[in-house]
């Protein structure tokens, strides 16, 4: 299937490669860092955590077992940041390969724990991702958003994201790295 979305012209700025350190706005220090094989427990442990309330678009999954399915799919052909709060992984993102004819692009997801969203992670977390996908070569990203989660479409804009279809209940935002 070819790849019909329309990306900017123009390349985003420059990201920070992982690993990034700061402190979120609860005062919080977390570490954002390339995905570790050996961490999986950790990460599937945040999904296990995740509020079912705050899935969009049917993920994540619930239930460990789909859960794990699902992120060996995402870890095994995508790029993966993690973001840690200590010893436990409060957010992680992913770009994921969509291959078209002729080129790949890649699709964003993100999800950050409820106890740590809206203090700054997420932004750092695909910041930290975006960074990370240019090193390896990533040109084009997109994702989908629902329309009224205003919070992340104003997250994404402030990312460099452009709306490249706004006809259904989601919109696809999209942008370029190189």
């Amino acid at each position: 299937m070819s790849d019909d979305r329309i990306y900017p012209d123009e390349p985003v700025g420059d990201f920070p490669e992982p690993p990034v350190s700061f402190e979120d706005r609860e005062g919080r220090g977390i570490v954002v860092r390339a995905f570790d094989p050996d961490e999986l427990d950790a990460v599937v442990e945040m999904y296990s955590d995740f509020d079912p309330k705050d899935r969009a678009q049917g993920i994540p999954p619930t239930g460990e077992t789909r859960i794990r399915s699902w992120l060996d799919t995402l870890v095994d052909d995508g790029l993966n940041v993690v973001a840690w709060h200590d010893d436990r992984v409060a957010g992680h993102a992913t770009l994921v390969p969509d291959v078209g004819e002729g080129e790949t692009t890649y699709e964003l997801a993100i999800f950050v724990l409820q106890a740590y969203q809206e203090a700054g992670i997420g932004s750092r977390l695909i910041e930290a991702l975006l960074g990370y996908g240019k090193e390896e070569g990533v040109e084009r990203v997109w994702l989908s958003v629902e329309r009224w989660n205003t919070a992340a479409v104003n997250l994404y804009e402030k990312m460099g994201f452009e709306t490249c279809n706004a006809e259904s209940f989601e919109l696809e935002m999209s942008l370029r790295l190189h």
